[in-house]
């Protein structure tokens, strides 16, 4: 059924005909797959030489996807000014780095191409959502988000997968139709803070799922953390005005579950090293794959005390995470807690 609604979406007038892609990660280029699998034009720009020609000669990320080959219809641009020329931009470069891309491609963007954020975090020195740093360089009317339950790999070797477009007015359904095919589902919505929220949020939940997983506390305990990281969420979104349906879908729900009861998820993994007894600086050291929810954190809880939004699962995170909590007081710290209605 999946393949069979989405298949209609590549021939569809409207349609954005040439997709680019800024960031040649795991992520940014297994959407650059999906968009040529729909039938894009795709151009996927990537930093340094040694990706370039990776990506160029072998036509192959070797780096971050090893084993999947890219088809011809994926160009690889040497400059921004050459990916900046297609009809929408996809921004998937990590989300501390969103604002200086943004100063890099503002020289060279047209005045009405979109710009579509595929990371997932709040900016650490601001607070802001990804969405929110966008609008600092474009009107509202050009920023668009791309979130859900999605792991690099599975989008890459063309796995089903569902996810969540938001943008104003008909920017949404016109990047539906672009990019959905037989295995990339995308729904269009118009709630681009929800998305952005639910997105970033939910690796901070990740990850205080794992410390639980690592330090062999139980399902029970895992299963309890979930379901009041999801209560978090929903407060803050309320107060931010995101819309209820869209943090119980896809973009909220949906990947808050994937992303913290996998082992895939970098965030989780992350979560778990901790609960074993591991420490931020020594992951940092040996090179731990990027965990969005580490900057996020700290970002998360002063935006949310700045909302006047209490975020206890997540601040004891954030504790843990900078090393003024030890992973003993945590527990004890939330189940302490007065005791109320849930």
């Amino acid at each position: 059924m999946l393949g069979i609604a989405v298949r209609e979406f590549g021939v569809r007038q409207g349609a954005y005909e040439h997709i680019g892609v800024i960031g040649g990660g795991a992520w940014g280029t297994a959407l650059a797959l999906a968009a040529a699998r729909a039938g894009r034009h795709v151009s996927l720009w990537a930093r340094g030489t040694e990706a370039v020609q990776s990506l160029r000669t072998q036509r192959e990320n070797i780096r971050y996807l090893p084993g999947i080959k890219m088809p011809d219809a994926i160009a690889v641009p040497a400059g921004l000014r050459e990916a900046a020329s297609a009809d929408a931009l996809l921004l998937v470069v990590p989300a501390q780095h969103i604002r200086s891309i943004l100063s890099a491609l503002r020289p060279v963007l047209g005045e009405q191409i979109p710009l579509i954020v595929c990371a997932k975090g709040l900016e650490r020195s601001s607070g802001k959502l990804m969405t929110e740093v966008v609008g600092e360089f474009v009107g509202e009317d050009r920023i668009g988000i791309l979130s859900g339950p999605s792991f690099a790999r599975d989008v890459a070797l063309g796995l089903p997968t569902a996810v969540t477009v938001a943008a104003p007015g008909q920017t949404a359904q016109r990047l539906q139709w672009a990019l959905g095919s037989t295995t990339f589902r995308p729904y269009a919505s118009d709630d681009v803070v929800g998305v952005a929220l639910g997105g970033a949020a939910k690796n901070v939940y990740a990850i205080a799922c794992g410390i639980v997983a690592g330090m062999g506390l139980g399902e029970s305990a895992r299963a309890a953390l979930l379901a009041r990281s999801f209560a978090e969420l929903r407060r803050l979104g309320e107060a931010l005005g995101a819309k209820p349906e869209t943090l119980m879908g896809l973009s909220g729900l949906g990947d808050l579950v994937l992303t913290a009861s996998s082992s895939t998820s970098r965030n989780f993994s992350f979560g778990f090293a901790i609960g074993k007894g591991r420490t931020r600086a020594e992951l940092d050291a040996q090179g731990h794959p990027l965990a969005e929810g580490v900057e996020t954190a700290p970002a998360l809880v002063a935006r949310a005390a700045r909302q006047g939004i209490e975020l206890p699962i997540a601040e004891t995170a954030a504790a843990i995470l900078d090393g003024s909590l030890p992973l003993d007081a945590a527990m004890a710290r939330l189940m302490e807690r007065p005791l109320k209605a849930e």
